[in-house]
């Protein structure tokens, strides 16, 4: 199955002359991953503190796009400026995972939307990049397959955010959107786990 991340190699072109800019002004990679979470930070508590109000619904979309080109750029500018660090790879594995906890996560504040399927969401999407990165501990590359990694949780909470904000969505249809995402997601889980094994097997 396609997956948004599969687009992100025209979404960083589009990026490099600003990650060119940032690196000749000494902002690091660091620097940008954290930045990421705080906006995210910022974009949950939004959602936290007026979990009714449609404008605050409608900041997660634009916070997500932000975030999502943050997290190209740290990446490049790890990568082609000289910034990788054993202390970046951490930032950035944690970094993403605190980042869905603390957006996502408030969503289950919103009157319509069932906090559980909320809870539900963001668990597995912790598990998958989990998944993704233990496949490094048996010596395969990192997992970023399936049909339901970060960038495309960013597109489907945006636009779940965004049908919230005005008011198109039901509780159920909430729900079964929920389920599906999170259905998905296991998928995704299963998927990064096969493969991690598979090319482990490959090596041996």
């Amino acid at each position: 199955m396609p997956s948004i991340y599969d687009l992100k190699p025209r979404f960083q072109n589009l990026l490099r002359p600003c990650t060119a800019w940032l690196a000749r002004h000494g902002v690091t990679a660091n620097q940008v991953t954290i930045a990421a979470v705080i906006l995210s930070a910022i974009g949950g508590g939004l959602i936290a503190a007026y979990p009714t109000r449609p404008w605050a619904l409608l900041s997660t979309p634009v916070v997500l796009l932000v975030r999502m080109a943050l997290n190209a750029v740290d990446g490049m500018l790890a990568r082609e400026f000289g910034m990788k660090s054993r202390l970046g790879a951490v930032l950035n594995e944690l970094g993403d995972v605190i980042s869905d906890v603390v957006l996502y996560l408030p969503l289950a504040l919103v009157p319509i939307v069932p906090a559980w399927a909320v809870v539900a969401f963001v668990l597995q999407a912790v598990i998958v990049e989990f998944a993704g990165v233990v496949a490094i501990q048996i010596g395969s590359p990192r997992g970023y397959q399936g049909p339901l990694g970060k960038s495309d949780r960013a597109f489907w909470m945006g636009a779940m955010a965004t049908l919230l904000a005005f008011d198109i969505l039901s509780p159920r249809l909430a729900m079964i959107a929920l389920v599906l995402l999170t259905t998905l997601g296991l998928v995704t889980m299963v998927k990064r786990v096969s493969v991690a094994l598979r090319n482990q097997q490959e090596t041996v």
